[in-house]
């Protein structure tokens, strides 16, 4: 093989900051969109747990809406649909402060909080009826019971499928390279572009999702150690999703 590889070129130059600046972009953008995330799987999952139609269709249809359309195309409505729809002075300003982080942030989010809404639905299924009737037995609401009882259990069973989810968030937020996000992908690709070393460059990539991925598995592992509750545990595959 007559390539030469000159691994150099990740430290010196611009490289090394171009790489620092997307694994930053990388994590921040990725957490932002778990946190809202899990807060539309939490409460798209328990309501269509619900025997409430109001209630359940809604969700229903966000989840059933999100699961069959692709992540591209919803980053893509995100940066490229809404904006001509916005006042243009809020539009100039929203384009001076990174509109294309934020759509890529929101399109992550939203998509992905329909993936915990299945996660998060099963394990609140998996929590014993006899359990929600005894909170309300006790004087507490239906909201009351889900609030302080049923999603707090339900959270410590799902934290195997609900690392998985997070993982593929981490993974999908390289899309966010198409509306131009700065992170490791966009990168890594910048790299490629100005040595002409592509092996280097997407190795460089690899390595990084590689270790935020294992760093994200090994702290889920303790906790999931921490919070287990013998003899309960639910396994949701994510194929059906």
């Amino acid at each position: 093989m007559s390539y030469q590889f000159d691994w150099s070129v990740l430290w010196t130059g611009p490289a090394s900051v171009w790489l620092l600046q997307g694994i930053l972009t990388t994590i921040e953008i990725s957490f932002l969109a778990w946190l809202l995330a899990v807060m539309l799987g939490i409460s798209s999952g328990a309501l269509r747990t619900l025997s409430h139609p109001a209630l359940r269709m809604p969700a229903g249809l966000y989840v059933e809406f999100f699961r069959n359309v692709p992540l591209l195309v919803w980053m893509f409505f995100w940066y490229f649909a809404i904006p001509p729809l916005l006042h243009a002075s809020f539009r100039d300003w929203l384009f001076n402060h990174g509109a294309e982080f934020w759509a890529g942030m929101l399109a992550l989010g939203v998509y992905h909080g329909a993936r915990f809404s299945e996660v998060i639905r099963s394990g609140i299924q998996s929590v014993p009826k006899s359990l929600f009737e005894a909170a309300l037995s006790t004087g507490l609401t239906v909201t009351q019971s889900y609030r302080l009882v049923i999603i707090p259990i339900a959270l410590r069973l799902i934290i195997p499928p609900m690392t998985n989810e997070s993982l593929n968030l981490l993974k999908n937020s390289s899309i966010a390279l198409t509306i131009s996000v700065a992170e490791v992908t966009f990168q890594t690709r910048q790299i490629e572009t100005y040595t002409g070393r592509a092996f280097e460059a997407l190795a460089a990539g690899t390595v990084i999702y590689l270790i935020l991925c294992l760093g994200i598995s090994r702290l889920a592992s303790r906790i999931e150690r921490r919070s287990a509750i013998p003899g309960m545990i639910v396994r949701v595959g994510s194929a059906g999703l």
